[in-house]
């Protein structure tokens, strides 16, 4: 009598998926959290560079003079009148927030320290001048 072995089906190499899956929510996770979402509202100027510049707070109010020389704050278009009587508005609301002046570096330095200028009558006591690091 012929005794026939039933045959076992053989197991393939199987690949752990768990792992794998965990290993590309970290990469997805770690992505999202050190890239930068928040696009810059406002003018296109090019800052100039400094070796020395740093990350500010977010506190602050950021004002654009654009190549042709136009004040904004925000989107918002403003002559120097305005731009000075809404710093004197925000500052008083409250007195440690920093401006932010962010010139075209092709700018005539007289248009720079007029819009300074007003924003230094308006009671600013923290004023900076944006600037990028240069490239490598």
């Amino acid at each position: 009598m012929l005794v026939h072995r039933r045959k076992r089906p053989r197991y393939g190499v199987q690949t752990p998926l768990t792992s794998l899956i965990d290993i590309v929510f970290l990469l997805l996770i770690y992505f999202l959290l050190t890239t930068n979402f928040l696009a810059e509202e406002g003018i296109r100027v090019q800052l100039p560079q400094a070796v020395s510049a740093v990350a500010q707070e977010d506190r602050e109010l950021v004002v654009t003079v654009s190549p042709e020389g136009d004040v904004y704050l925000g989107a918002r278009l403003l002559n120097l009148d305005e731009l000075r009587d809404i710093v004197k508005q925000r500052l008083e609301a409250d007195p440690e927030t920093a401006v932010v002046l962010k010139a075209d570096r092709t700018l005539v330095l007289d248009r720079v320290v007029q819009v300074m200028d007003t924003i230094k009558a308006a009671g600013a006591a923290r004023l900076r001048l944006a600037t990028e690091r240069p490239s490598p």
